[in-house]
């Protein structure tokens, strides 16, 4: 097994997994809430604000200067890495220190659907 094919591999599921992720929230989004309890309401405002900030901090990596050292087969590993630890950072961040946004979201959600 050579490393371009482990690459390619990777490469897969890092793009699978990009897109579940987006297809999840998207769903999530498209749910009707009227019905919901606090808690739903607020795990759909959180996941939002870690999206969020998920896309936001992968623009800031987008921002630092790669080494001309690394291989392309090394490098979607590298980044496929880097995108989890960006999503996992994230989600931490959400979770620990919230931006507020999630609370925004939620007090405009209660009000729209009269929760």
């Amino acid at each position: 097994m050579d490393i371009g094919s482990i690459t390619s591999a990777y490469s897969d599921i890092y793009a699978n997994a990009s897109n579940q992720t987006a297809s999840k929230l998207e769903n999530q989004l498209k749910t009707d809430y009227t019905q919901a309890n606090d808690d739903e309401l607020m795990d759909a405002c959180k996941q939002f604000e870690a999206y969020f900030l998920e896309q936001m901090f992968k623009e800031m990596v987008k921002t630092i200067p790669e080494s001309e050292s690394s291989s392309g087969s090394t490098s979607s590993l590298v980044d496929y890495y880097k995108d989890m630890m960006v999503q996992n950072i994230a989600s931490e961040s959400t979770e620990q220190n919230s931006l507020g946004l999630a609370q925004m979201l939620y007090e405009q959600m209660k009000r729209n659907y009269g929760l």
